[in-house]
């Protein structure tokens, strides 16, 4: 069975958010990568967070800055992070929830995934749906 985790845009204050919720709810950060680390360099302040994952007892909660003008905006800012570890399982998923709704990035391969799509549901929930790439191990492994 896939997982779902809540993923939170911030409108450029996601290091200050992952801050909020380190002293409000004792959440740890796991993981912060920015736009300047990343090959997306381009789109944003090289210190403005990509990707972050926070850990709040037993929940993980993923979040970013989104830079675009038209981003993180109102009640349309929290999406649900789908993951599967099968390309297959993963546009299965994305077809379906996108029936009768709104693909905002077509499901394709990325530098970090196999495959990552967004889209709105025809409900207006906003989801990710990611397939991780192959570890190198598994790469190696297989070779």
């Amino acid at each position: 069975m896939p997982g779902v985790t809540p993923y939170i845009a911030f409108k450029g204050n996601c290091r200050q958010a992952i801050e909020f919720y380190k002293e409000a709810l004792g959440a740890e950060l796991l993981y912060a990568g920015t736009y300047g680390d990343s090959p997306m360099a381009e789109m944003g302040p090289a210190d403005a967070i990509m990707h972050a994952t926070i850990k709040v007892g037993d929940t993980h909660i993923m979040m970013c800055d989104d830079l675009r003008p038209e981003g993180a905006s109102g009640p349309s800012n929290i999406s649900l992070a789908l993951g599967v570890s099968d390309t297959a399982k993963a546009r299965q998923y994305f077809d379906g929830l996108s029936d009768g709704g709104k693909v905002t990035m077509p499901l394709d391969k990325t530098f970090w995934a196999e495959a990552f799509g967004m889209l709105t549901d025809k409900f207006g929930i906003n989801w990710m749906v990611n397939c991780d790439a192959p570890h190198s191990a598994d790469k190696t492994a297989a070779a």
